[in-house]
Parts: structure tokens; C-alpha cells; sequence
């Protein structure tokens, strides 16, 4: 322990850089969810409808669920 540090001061620094991290780690993962979803609604906005009908078709029997 280096001097004139307490052990409480460890580990309220310890405790700080935890916190820190899990909030930039949410704040990544919300980045990261928007992007996907913002190429998601940009793909969807320009593909032509019997695409994405078919891919959704293709999906719904791939899964089991009945579609007509």
C-alpha cells in the first residue's frame, strides 16, 4: 500500500473506476445499438419491397411461425 493512502481510499477509488468503466461501457454499447439500427431502417428504407418481403418470408418459415 503506498503511504499515507488508507485502505478506505483504495477502495473508494477502486469502486470509482468500476463505475466509470460500466458507464463508458453502456454509453458504446447505446452507440453501437444505433448505428446497427440506423443501417437496419437505411437498408430497409432502400430495398425494393419484394426483397424484404422475401426476407422476411424466408425467416418466418426458417423459425416455424406460419405466415399464410
Amino acid at each position: 500500500m503506498p503511504s499515507g493512502v488508507t485502505a478506505k481510499e483504495l477502495s473508494m477509488n477502486a469502486t470509482h473506476n468500476t463505475a466509470t468503466a460500466a458507464r463508458s461501457s453502456a454509453v458504446l454499447q447505446a452507440i453501437f445499438v444505433a448505428l446497427i439500427g440506423g443501417l437496419i431502417v437505411f437498408a430497409a428504407g432502400f430495398a425494393n419491397s419484394q426483397t424484404l418481403h422475401d426476407a422476411t418470408h424466408d425467416m418466418r418459415h426458417s423459425t416455424g411461425f406460419p405466415c399464410h
